[in-house]
């Protein structure tokens, strides 16, 4: 088995003892770095990650003597079983990623290390990033605090953070207006997610651009149809032709799912007036 040829093989076509090899790799300390780094960003996938992975990495990221960069690469592969678990619950054994035991001690253990100021600060980032991914109690107050830091860097963490986190629709709307693209594009995604009403002529701006930068204009267009799904068609039906097919196969996936939000909406409307 070859780290590189995994990596570029879908996750679902790995061999079945992928998981075990990806264990061994992060627990070895003899390994190359570049090696470990990249073991511990594939075993984030939903595909491998189980009890025994999540804790493999936990334990990097709570151990002050690997490097930043590996910690902060583990601390990031446990946000999509955290968003799962969060999401799905424990009760369902086919729905089961990780243990509600494992869950809890992964969110203690980022919770730990996040409050902890002497560990570095692009790690307390990706530790806020991740942690996040399930929200807790502890999270508003420090998102708002690194929004309102003036610190680039702690504030493109807080609107990545915004768009799971509801409560900063005003934040959202300022960081639409940020210069710099990465907060930018996060502020769309967390606008779309939220269906933030007063972003509306933002986005829709993005769309009827021509010259937004592709990865922005799916954020758009996913905020188009999560926003105001209703008039999705009018804002997005140009596109639909469009010589790009990403961006025409993009747009007809939009529209399909607006539809159906449509049909929702309007089915909610008729049973409230009932």
């Amino acid at each position: 088995m070859d780290l590189k040829i995994l990596e570029n093989t879908p996750p679902w076509e790995w061999p079945e003892d992928a998981a075990q090899y990806f264990l061994k790799i992060l627990g070895d300390g003899q390994a190359a770095e570049s090696d470990r780094c990249l073991a511990a960003e594939l075993a984030g996938d939903y595909t491998v990650i189980n009890d025994e992975i999540a804790h493999a990495l936990l334990l990097i990221a709570d151990n002050p003597h690997e490097s930043e960069k590996l910690r902060g690469i583990s601390v990031i592969s446990l946000g999509s079983c955290l968003t799962h678990a969060d999401m799905m619950g424990f009760e369902d054994p086919d729905d089961i990623m990780i243990s509600e035991k494992t869950f809890i001690k992964i969110q203690e253990t980022l919770h730990k290390l996040f409050m902890d100021t002497d560990i570095p600060t692009e790690l307390r980032q990706r530790i806020l990033e991740a942690s996040v991914q399930a929200p807790q109690d502890w999270h508003c107050e420090n998102v708002d605090r690194a929004f309102s830091s003036g610190e680039k860097g702690w504030r493109l963490t807080a609107v990545f953070c915004m768009r799971f986190i509801r409560g900063f629709d005003d934040q959202i709307l300022e960081a639409l207006s940020d210069k710099n693209a990465d907060i930018h594009y996060h502020a769309v995604c967390a606008a779309g997610n939220w269906a933030v009403d007063a972003a509306w002529p933002h986005i829709c701006e993005l769309v009827d651009s021509g010259a937004t930068d592709k990865s922005l204009l799916f954020a758009a267009i996913d905020a188009v149809i999560n926003i105001r799904p209703q008039e999705a068609a009018a804002v997005l039906g140009d596109l639909i032709d469009d010589d790009d097919q990403e961006i025409a196969d993009a747009v007809y996936e939009a529209l399909a799912m607006a539809e159906g939000l449509a049909e929702i909406d309007d089915w909610d409307e008729d049973e409230f007036l009932k």
